[in-house]
């Protein structure tokens, strides 16, 4: 998997995306910040892209190209679609003990990066919070048991535990932070970049969009030798997957893949076909109800796109 993208040097000026903000972009440019604009009513650049630009003033240009991309996440409803990151290799999914994390999120969270390509961990955050914790473990396990990475720390209580378990994991990685509010995400943040407050008002005023906001999905550099990089979004409590299609669906789901090759009919849509393998599997308490009842409403959602 692709490590840290860096803006290659090429004819022209070349930048990487830290910030976006609406139709409001901030690139790095050799360590300066330049605010970026695309032509026309265009907004199909995310963080994390590399992008070639042509200068218009000393700190704003427009932007010309983007740079072929290793991976694009995203999320879509019926009418439009929201880019997240670009050339990113890892996500992580911040849950919590408390307050009680959405399921349907997380799976569709996981189901995005699949059809993605990227890399999927999650974070247990808050495991000081003892009453709720055999909860939140017996529900993340779900997705361990998928094969996902599952980290337990406390970024309250136990800082520097949470600092030593995710630093080898982010090193030379380009990687996401997503959660829903309340999960700790921020508090993460803060702890491996310890000047993240500060960077957030520069950005803020950079980006110039008339009010100061944090409402912005932004990249920060990985203080230390190993390098990195980690976007930080803001919370978000519904994932649209209205671009996947039937096929990319039925494969983004990991816990159907060792079932696929068992139906009787080829073109079946495991919903409520005969001899289905994977309703059977289902039967056999090998996926959960959950998964598939979410697989089939967003076949449901896939058949509804407008755009």
């Amino acid at each position: 998997m692709s490590k840290t993208n860096k803006p290659a040097k090429a004819d022209g000026l070349t930048g990487l995306i830290i910030a976006a903000h609406g139709r409001h972009y901030l690139a790095d440019v050799d360590g300066e910040l330049t605010q970026c604009v695309t032509r026309g009513k265009k907004t199909n650049v995310a963080v994390g892209d590399i992008v070639h630009l042509q200068r218009t003033s000393e700190n704003q240009a427009v932007i010309e190209k983007i740079a072929e991309r290793t991976t694009l996440l995203y999320r879509s409803d019926q009418y439009k679609s929201k880019l997240l990151a670009a050339n990113i290799t890892r996500l992580f999914i911040v849950i919590a003990t408390e307050p009680g994390f959405a399921d349907d999120l997380v799976s569709r969270s996981l189901v995005a990066c699949e059809a993605a390509g990227v890399e999927a961990h999650l974070i247990l955050n808050k495991t000081d919070v003892e009453a709720p914790l055999a909860r939140a473990r017996e529900r993340a396990a779900l997705y361990s048991n998928m094969g996902y990475p599952l980290h337990e720390m406390s970024a309250r209580a136990r800082p520097e535990e949470a600092v030593a378990i995710l630093t080898p994991l982010l090193a030379g990685q380009s990687s996401i932070f997503i959660g829903q509010s309340g999960m700790g995400k921020s508090s993460l943040i803060n702890l491996l970049v310890p000047d993240a407050d500060i960077a957030v008002r520069e950005i803020s005023e950079a980006l110039d969009t008339g009010k100061h906001t944090t409402t912005f999905t932004r990249l920060y550099k990985l203080p230390g030798e190993g390098g990195g990089q980690i976007i930080d979004s803001p919370g978000f409590q519904e994932f649209g997957l209205y671009h996947l299609s039937e096929g990319q669906l039925e494969r983004a789901f990991v816990d159907f893949k060792p079932y696929l090759g068992g139906c009787k009919y080829y073109n079946c849509r495991h919903l409520a076909e005969p001899q289905c393998g994977i309703l059977q599997a289902m039967a056999d308490g090998k996926i959960s109800p959950m998964r598939h009842a979410l697989y089939a409403q967003l076949l449901h959602e896939s058949a509804q796109t407008l755009y």
